[in-house]
């Protein structure tokens, strides 16, 4: 047999599957409902974590792929109450800090910011307006340089801001919109935990999350010896340390070298402090992506199980009402490969069919989502696409191995005499 004869028998073993599957167009939809289910299930969930990665890896570039962060509890994806040992650790120092700008080559600059712990009264009010969602931070007024800053208006807190403990602050853009609609808040006085504060600048509106707004658009920041001078009993020092050009690697390594020494461990002992940079929160978030994904491909399993299963019977009651067909062809010379090769590809065509109506339905889904919702990333990757498409063509090549290896060998002259 030459191979355009091949091609030809390929050719109209589809169109005949295809007749026959249009000829019983409910009965067809029907029993390819739960690849279709499994299809959108695995395109929806890969968009949006994949739309989300692509959110989380620009929002963390924004604020600097050279830097480091340094805390004394770990700053990685937490779930459940932090162990105990954990939270009895010492927080970081000025002293820490002096010693990595002093003792580490490959460290640029390093940033400080000082969080409320212990502060109990957090409010940001202006005439009679309150903001409830706010943050409040003291900093030092490099870090705006080292987080990658940008303003809308006024300017940053500077070096005499600090050093003389003014009461001034600059604010995120979101504490604009509500405290200062259609009005300028360069010089405007704020009321931060009942002290007033001089509004000096506005920053620059960040990438937003899915779940809304950046936290730093929330934030008011003030200088870090004002923020001692009105809580000075908060001492969690959250460090962002920045690398010289190309330096990360070794900034990373003397870093982690100097506080271990100023911190008094022993070599055997782990570290009571956490390091990471842009790359391994990437990471962290990929393992946690990693997990939702385990878990989306066994629900959308079960929906590829459950077509499967009804490929399976759809096809051993096509294979019976087909019993005199068979006959016929095998009188005429078809052979046992080529009426299985007729079957499975049926049964291929039917799933693969599905898929394409679950990527199309996933799609329309994914395109109506991000409509509503706008800060929930849906972004379509190609893999996607191309695994659940094969994937509901396999589901057809396995679960119709036995409806056409039960046709291959039915008995043509049984099969002639079927009613």
């Amino acid at each position: 047999m030459t191979a355009a004869e091949k091609r030809r028998i390929w050719f109209e073993n589809f169109l005949q599957a295809f007749d026959t599957i249009l000829s019983h167009k409910f009965r067809s939809f029907l029993t390819v409902l739960g690849v279709l289910i499994g299809v959108i299930t695995v395109i929806l969930v890969a968009s949006i974590l994949t739309g989300l990665r692509g959110r989380i890896v620009s929002m963390i570039e924004e604020f600097g792929t050279t830097n480091i962060y340094a805390f004394h509890l770990n700053t990685g994806v937490q779930i459940g109450r932090r162990p105990r040992k954990e939270m009895e650790r010492k927080p970081l120092t000025m002293e820490h800090v002096r010693a990595i700008k002093t003792r580490c080559d490959a460290v640029q600059d390093v940033g400080c910011q000082l969080f409320p712990v212990r502060l109990t009264d957090r409010s940001i009010k202006y005439q009679g307006t309150s903001f409830y969602e706010g943050g409040l931070e003291g900093i030092t007024p490099n870090n705006h340089e080292i987080a990658h800053h940008e303003l809308a208006m006024g300017r940053f807190l500077n070096d005499a801001d600090n050093l003389h403990r003014q009461f001034n602050c600059v604010i995120g853009y979101a504490v604009y919109e509500a405290l200062f609609p259609n009005i300028q808040p360069i010089g405007k006085d704020i009321l931060i935990a009942g002290k007033r504060f001089q509004v000096v600048g506005v920053l620059q509106k960040r990438k937003s999350t899915f779940l809304g707004e950046n936290q730093e658009d929330k934030t008011v920041s003030i200088p870090l010896l004002t923020f001692r001078k009105l809580s000075p009993q908060d001492d969690w020092l959250f460090l962002i340390i920045q690398a010289r050009s190309g330096q990360l690697a070794q900034a990373m390594d003397q870093v982690e070298q100097v506080l271990r020494v100023e911190r008094r461990l022993k070599a055997n002992d782990d570290n009571d402090f956490s390091l990471s940079t842009a790359d391994s929160i990437i990471q962290q978030f990929d393992q946690v992506v990693a997990g939702i994904g385990i878990i989306t491909i066994a629900i959308s399993g079960v929906g590829l199980l459950v077509g499967g299963i009804g490929v399976m019977n759809i096809m051993l009651v096509s294979v019976r009402e087909r019993t005199r067909e068979i006959g016929v062809r095998k009188a005429l010379g078809a052979r046992n490969l080529d009426i299985t090769v007729q079957f499975l590809i049926e049964a291929m065509t039917l799933t693969g069919i599905g898929g394409v109506i679950g990527i199309v339905f996933a799609a329309a889904i994914g395109l109506l989502v991000s409509l509503l919702v706008p800060d929930l990333p849906t972004s379509i990757p190609f893999w996607a696409v191309s695994t659940a498409f094969t994937l509901s063509v396999l589901i057809g090549l396995v679960f119709g191995v036995w409806p056409a290896t039960r046709a291959a060998r039915l008995d043509p002259i049984e099969a002639l005499r079927y009613e």
